[in-house]
């Protein structure tokens, strides 16, 4: 195998995993690289932050899944650069050369001009995320139940959701249920009157990339759930207490959770005519990386740019599994002398859960919403996690939640607090 091309993928989600799968038979050799020992389902993250599921039901080890795969190699490091000229990258582990490099970094959260007071606000882009969420949940409520016999509790049971894309509204219907199923049985004395969920969307529907009926839809289940959700409303600041509405509103809470977007996460090293908005890297059809001959970026950090596409593919995990098949097939290709194939993206729907027996899907020829979407929601998240005990467990927490009305993970292992100390970048 000495003799063999190098294959190096940076990151180990949706696109890296499916890319590295689909060489388990080519004559390379693949180094796969990533910052994290495991693959983590990222659309149910909000699940952990709620306490529906814990992080071993979403998550499996990088090593685990390559079992068997004679030309696979790991290693967990954090990539610091790229050494174009020598083909090689720079990590936290030593430096590797390669002969094809594949950039699959996905996307870091975007908090636009709230970036100086990222430490006030919690999110929701990585299992620690979850974590940190669900424990600061319920801290608060142990800290409410305490406060509420000599002051005001409504800033630590006040929730504020930024962003109305599917994190966003998946997460404000899970802890809308929580206030009606949960909280009550775990803590009978504390008076929930004072408890909202606001969520706020600067555009004029809830997920803008979805049909207007879902969207319709998913705004008329969160209302039903009692979840307060303002429209075309931009939040102005946020000083740790008072979330600042553009319409000069406040909003008192110290729970202020963003959604509101991502943006790339490239590798340093690259041309500056390589990064695009957003943060992404600029790719052609096939995926290789502008300015680059043997340097290639697919799922949420790259963006082909055409005429249909001017803000490039959506950020989704079908886009980066079929970029990431569709490139170790090309990967080949090169490696025999052969021409290459253009990506084309087979949009198979899009869809979002709002809580129990509540879901929208649109699929190309096909919209529904209701207990049948949440039954193939369920479905196709409980088939697409790793691993045969994650697909079992999921599925026993989720009967069991459905027939108790209960998320019965309400543990503060790890209690978290948020850092005071602001930020410049």
């Amino acid at each position: 195998m000495e003799n063999r091309p190098t294959i190096v993928i940076i990151g180990a989600g949706f696109a890296g995993i499916s890319m590295a799968k689909s060489f388990k038979h080519a004559a390379v050799n693949v180094l796969l690289i990533d910052k994290n020992n495991y693959h983590n389902f990222q659309p149910l993250l909000y699940q952990i932050a709620t306490g529906g599921l814990e992080p071993d039901s979403i998550a499996y080890p990088v090593r685990r899944i390559f079992r068997g795969y004679e030309n696979i190699s790991v290693r967990m490091a954090d990539v610091l650069t790229i050494h174009m000229a020598k083909q090689e990258i720079v990590t936290s582990v030593g430096n590797f050369n390669y002969d094809y490099l594949i950039i699959a970094t996905g996307s870091t959260t975007n908090y636009f001009n709230f970036d100086k007071v990222k430490n006030k606000l919690l999110t929701l882009k990585s299992i620690p995320d979850a974590l940190n969420l669900r424990s600061f949940i319920f801290q608060n409520l142990e800290k409410a139940l305490v406060a509420q016999e000599h002051g005001e509790v409504s800033e630590l049971l006040s929730v504020a959701i930024v962003g109305g894309g599917p994190a966003g509204i998946e997460l404000a219907g899970a802890l809308a249920e929580m206030k009606r199923f949960v909280i009550p049985k775990d803590f009978p004395d504390l008076n929930l009157d004072k408890m909202e969920i606001n969520l706020y969307e600067a555009s004029p529907k809830l997920l803008g990339a979805m049909s207007e009926i879902s969207s319709a839809k998913a705004l008329s289940y969160l209302k039903k759930l009692g979840v307060k959700v303002y429209l075309n409303t931009l939040v102005s600041s946020y000083d740790g207490t008072y979330l600042q509405i553009s319409n000069n509103e406040a909003f008192k809470t110290n729970t202020v959770i963003w959604t509101a977007g991502v943006k790339g996460a490239p590798i340093d090293g690259l041309p500056n005519e390589a990064i695009g908005t957003g943060n992404r890297i600029l790719v052609n059809a096939y995926n290789q990386v502008s300015q680059t001959d043997r340097i290639f970026a697919i799922g949420d950090v790259a963006a082909c740019i055409t005429d249909k596409e001017p803000k490039g593919l959506p950020m989704l995990a079908p886009v980066a599994q079929q970029q990431g098949k569709l490139l170790a097939k090309n990967i080949v290709r090169l490696t025999k002398g052969q021409a290459m194939k253009p990506f084309k993206y087979y949009n198979k729907g899009v869809m979002a859960t709002i809580g129990r027996k509540k879901a929208v899907v649109d699929l190309p020829k096909w919209k529904f919403q209701g207990t049948f979407a949440w039954i193939i929601w369920m479905f196709l998240h409980i088939m697409a996690l790793v691993g045969f005990r994650n697909k079992f467990v999921a599925f026993f927490d989720w009967m069991s939640n459905y027939f108790t009305y209960d998320k019965p993970l309400g543990l503060i292992i790890r209690p978290y607090k948020k850092k005071d100390k602001p930020t410049n970048t």
